[in-house]
């Protein structure tokens, strides 16, 4: 113990070290008086021990957890608070172990209270995908408990498995218990900006030009927009505005010129940007006020508190200046509508459809999430903009993919079709190859191996195939 060096591993308690001390007290009655009075004792003989023993600081064995040195409140502590016990069970190594990087991060999660598990799951976008693809695509090992209760990493697995969680979607194949990713590099300083436009502002050509450069400007840039309806100049009047949202992996000097030489339409200035490091990049994205310290990110919590219906799609071809005209008709008949058009080539490009399940990559030039939002829980409310959001879908329809018209996994659509009474092949089909194409059939087939029962299951979930001869399922896979 005292010829391994302090720092060799977290544990530092080595060399000077006499002997460890071991407090321990136990007793029979209960309630809380009993209770009181010896951890009371124990306290006092601890305080009684401190000329004794180790100072500045008194050091602490970890897995003799004590309270008593200092707790977090609920998950919403700081380094600041973690310093009142960490260093007296880690000493030097506590700064270690708690280092943040300003100069790694990782590809995913626009919103930022998502479960990672099924974020994952579904193929993990954010706003560095041009540049480093999805998290999914991030992925060197995971742990799954699959349907007979094992426990499984990459290697125990098999690549199929592993294959098929990466981008599958979630709740098919078993329960995630852990990834294991690949950190990226990006610059100690990024640049943010988000730029609003309206129709008066002559957001409609504004927005078709996008439509030409989104995929292919600088990977470095991730401009997505956000489409809203918004009062207009007269009272009672309506208008669209879209907010031009960003992030640059790079400082303004050098964006100032790449949105010049590419998107000078926009009208960007280094007043409309904000440099600052990745992570705080992380909160702007997600909405959260500019003081906001990135500990919130660990709460998980979830600035959207409404009730809301999504749909997805992907557009291959800039949609027509007269077709966003009749999409700003439809927008301003609904009372909270919201649009995001998200930028795809770069990286996305560069990746093969099959590479994981997520196959929505060369000739994609963005995607739109649709949103319709309400606030009361009320039968005739959900109805009426449920069914708003499917007229606007319907419309789109001849704008966007076809053959099959692609959706979004994470966006888990119900109007796409439902399994019933089980999973069937054919039901399924009538979804799965909207958010997988054709490896969809790849997923049924790893789904039909690794839990032929369908233990896993779910209104979308992966069908397995009926029992039958190797032969026919061949035929029917491939």
């Amino acid at each position: 113990m005292s010829q391994i060096a302090e720092s060799a591993t977290p544990f530092p308690h080595r060399d000077g070290n006499i002997f460890k001390i071991q407090y321990f007290v136990n007793w029979k009655e209960e309630g809380a008086e009993a209770e009181k009075k010896y951890i009371d004792q124990t306290r006092a003989l601890y305080s009684y021990m401190t000329p004794y023993v180790s100072k500045n600081p008194r050091e602490a064995f970890l897995c003799y957890r004590d309270l008593d040195i200092g707790t977090t409140d609920n998950g919403k502590f700081t380094y600041k608070d973690a310093c009142v016990y960490g260093p007296k069970y880690f000493k030097g190594n506590f700064d270690r172990l708690v280092q943040k990087s300003k100069t790694h991060g990782f590809p995913a999660g626009l919103c930022t209270s998502l479960g990672i598990g099924g974020h994952i799951t579904g193929g993990a976008y954010g706003p560095m995908m041009r540049k480093y693809g999805l998290g999914a695509d991030n992925v060197i090992d995971a742990r799954i408990v699959d349907a007979s209760g094992r426990i499984l990493d990459r290697q125990s697995m098999g690549e199929d498995l592993f294959w098929a969680i990466r981008g599958g979607g979630g709740g098919s194949f078993g329960i995630l218990l852990a990834w294991k990713v690949r950190l990226v590099p990006v610059p100690a300083t990024v640049t943010v900006f988000t730029v609003p436009k309206t129709l008066e502002q002559g957001g409609t050509k504004i927005l078709y030009k996008w439509q030409q450069i989104a995929d292919k400007i600088d990977e470095d840039l991730f401009v997505r927009v956000i489409i809203q309806v918004a009062n207009g100049a007269q009272k009672g009047e309506k208008t669209i505005m879209t907010l031009y949202n960003a992030l640059f992996l790079g400082k303004t000097d050098r964006l100032i010129q790449v949105m010049q030489d590419n998107f000078p339409e926009l009208g960007l200035t280094k007043k409309d940007c904000t440099e600052m490091s990745w992570i705080q990049s992380v909160l702007y994205i997600a909405g959260y006020p500019s003081n906001t310290p990135p500990e919130v990110l660990l709460q998980g919590k979830s600035l959207f508190k409404n009730y809301f219906k999504a749909k997805s799609d992907f557009v291959k071809t800039p949609i027509s200046e007269n077709g966003l005209e009749g999409l700003w008709k439809r927008l301003v008949e609904e009372d909270s509508p919201l649009m995001i058009f998200n930028p795809y080539g770069g990286m996305m490009s560069k990746i093969s459809e099959s590479e994981i399940p997520f196959p929505h990559r060369k000739g994609v030039i963005f995607k739109i999430q649709y949103l319709s939002i309400w606030n009361d829980d009320k039968p005739e409310s959900e109805s009426r903009h449920v069914d708003w959001i499917r007229r606007l879908y319907g419309y789109m329809a001849s704008y966007v993919s076809m053959f099959p018209r692609e959706a979004y996994v994470n966006y888990r659509d119900l109007d796409l079709g439902m399994n019933k009474n089980g999973t069937s092949f054919i039901q399924a089909s009538s979804w799965g190859t909207r958010y997988f194409k054709d490896n969809f059939n790849r997923l049924v087939s790893v789904k039909t191996k690794v839990d032929p029962d369908n233990f896993f299951r779910h209104e979308q979930s992966i069908p397995t195939l009926p029992l039958m001869d190797e032969r026919t399922e061949t035929s029917m896979i491939h």
